[in-house]
C-alpha cells in the first residue's frame, strides 16, 4: 500500500525535477542490486517525467509493472486533419493507466504535447474509422463516443461500461458521423459558457476522469 502521505507525483515547483546519481543522492549507501534499476541512470540521475517510485527504473520495467495494472480501458482519436490534441490525450492516457491509445487515420502526430509519456504507452494504429470499430467489436468492447451533437446523453449521469474504448473526434468537425453512427452510444459533456465545444485533448482527460472515478480502485493511485 503506498503511503498516501509520501510526494506525489510530479512535485514541480520544487527545485530540479529527479534525483542525482545515486552516490550523490545516497553518499556511503551502496548501489542497490535491482534488475529494474538502469546502470546509467545510477549513475547520471534521473530526470526523467516520471513518479518518484520509478526513480533509476529502466523504460522497460516501467512499461511491464504499469502492464500489471493498467486499466480495460480504451483510448481513440480520429486524425484525419492531423490533430495537434493527439499529445497531450496520450499524456493523460499514460497518467490514468488507460490500456491503449488508438491512432485512426494519419499515422503521423504530433508528440510534443505527450511529454515523452508515448515511450510507457501502448499506442495502436487503424487505418480508418471502420477498421477501428472491427477491432473493438472483436475485443468484446463497447464504442462510446464523446461529442456534444443531438441525441447524445450527458457523461455527468451515464454509467460508463467498464470494458469500453471513448472515441474522440478532431477540434472543430468532432466525431465524424460513421462513429456516431456505429458507437453504442455518444455522450455529451455539460458546459455553461459562450464557446461552442472545449479543445478536445480537455474532453478526453474529463472523459477518461469519469471511467476513473467509477471503475477504477482509487487505492492504486499513487
Amino acid at each position: 500500500m503506498r503511503d498516501p502521505h509520501q510526494p506525489g507525483p510530479t512535485e514541480w515547483g520544487e527545485g530540479r525535477h529527479g534525483v542525482g546519481p545515486w552516490e550523490e543522492e545516497h553518499p556511503g549507501v551502496p548501489r542497490p542490486e535491482d534488475p529494474r534499476l538502469d546502470p546509467e541512470l545510477l549513475a547520471e540521475g534521473d530526470r526523467r517525467n516520471v513518479v518518484d517510485a520509478y526513480r533509476y527504473w529502466s523504460r522497460p520495467a516501467i512499461i511491464e509493472d504499469i502492464d500489471t495494472r493498467r486499466h480495460p480501458l480504451h483510448i481513440a482519436i480520429e486524425n484525419f486533419e492531423n490533430d495537434a490534441n493527439i499529445g497531450t490525450v496520450v499524456r493523460t492516457a499514460n497518467a490514468f493507466a488507460v490500456d491503449t491509445v488508438h491512432i485512426v487515420g494519419r499515422r503521423r502526430w504530433n508528440r510534443r504535447g505527450a511529454m515523452v509519456t508515448d515511450r510507457y504507452q501502448h499506442l495502436r494504429h487503424h487505418l480508418d474509422t471502420a477498421a477501428l470499430f472491427d477491432w473493438a467489436a472483436g475485443e468484446g468492447l463497447d464504442v462510446v463516443a464523446i461529442d456534444n451533437t443531438p441525441g447524445s446523453v450527458p457523461l455527468e449521469t451515464t454509467e460508463l461500461p467498464r470494458r469500453c474504448l471513448l472515441l474522440f473526434g478532431q477540434e472543430g468537425p468532432g466525431v465524424t458521423p460513421e462513429a456516431q453512427g456505429r458507437a453504442a452510444m455518444t455522450c455529451s459533456i455539460a458546459q455553461f459558457g459562450s464557446t461552442r465545444s472545449i479543445n478536445a485533448g480537455v474532453a478526453a482527460g474529463i472523459a477518461m476522469h469519469s471511467w476513473v472515478r467509477q471503475h477504477a480502485d482509487l487505492r492504486q493511485a499513487w
